[in-house]
C-alpha cells in the first residue's frame, strides 16, 4: 500500500487507516501524577489585589446565612507553598456557586492553569460539590491539557487558612490523576 493515496482506498479501509493513527497508548503506558498545590482565594484588597469576583445573586443570597445563589468568578493564584508569597505555579480559573441552602456547600467549576515549572502551558479540569464545613472535600478531575492529555482523577481539598471577617482563605489541594 506503500504510494497509494487515501484518495484510492475503499471507504472501510481509510476509517480503519485513520483509527489506528489515533489509537489510544497501549495498556501500561498511562501515568500517574499527584501534585500539590495551595489555592489562595483574595476576596479582600480592592479591585487590583482580589482574584473573585461576584457576578451575581439570587434574590435571598445576602439574607443567606451561607449566600446561597452567589455566584463568583475566580482567577485565583496556585503556589507551591502555602504562603501567597511562595512560587506561583498557576491559576484557578473558573466560577464557584453557593449552591448548599441550610450549610455552605460550593459547586466548583475550575480550571488549574499551570504557568511555571515541569507542567509549564497545561491545565487540568476540576468540578465538584465542596462542601466547605468536612475537613476533606473531594472533586473530580474531568480533563486536561498538554502534559495533562486524557486527564482523570479527583483532588482532596484542605482548607489551611481562613479569613471569617474577610473571606480570604488558603486551601491545599491533593490532585491524584492518571493521564497519558
Amino acid at each position: 500500500m506503500a504510494g497509494t493515496s487515501f484518495a484510492a482506498l475503499p471507504t472501510s479501509l481509510f476509517v480503519l487507516t485513520l483509527l489506528a493513527a489515533t489509537a489510544a497508548p497501549a495498556a501500561g503506558e498511562t501515568k500517574e501524577t499527584h501534585l500539590r498545590v495551595f489555592w489562595h482565594d483574595v476576596v479582600s484588597g480592592g479591585p487590583n489585589v482580589s482574584t473573585v469576583a461576584q457576578v451575581a445573586q439570587g434574590p435571598a443570597s445576602n439574607a443567606s446565612a451561607t449566600g446561597f445563589g452567589s455566584v463568583m468568578v475566580i482567577d485565583d493564584p496556585l503556589t507551591e507553598g502555602p504562603n501567597l508569597t511562595s512560587t506561583l505555579l498557576g491559576r484557578a480559573q473558573g466560577t464557584y456557586v453557593s449552591a448548599g441552602k441550610d450549610s455552605l456547600s460550593l459547586m466548583m467549576a475550575m480550571n488549574f492553569v499551570f504557568v511555571d515549572g515541569a507542567y509549564n502551558g497545561s491545565s487540568l479540569a476540576i468540578v465538584g460539590a465542596n462542601p466547605a464545613e468536612r475537613r476533606v472535600r473531594e472533586m473530580a478531575v474531568v480533563g486536561g491539557t498538554g502534559a495533562f492529555r486524557f486527564a482523570r482523577g479527583y483532588c482532596e481539598a484542605r482548607t489551611r487558612w481562613f479569613n471569617a471577617t474577610t473571606g480570604d482563605a488558603t486551601v491545599e489541594y491533593n490532585l491524584y490523576v492518571r493521564h497519558d
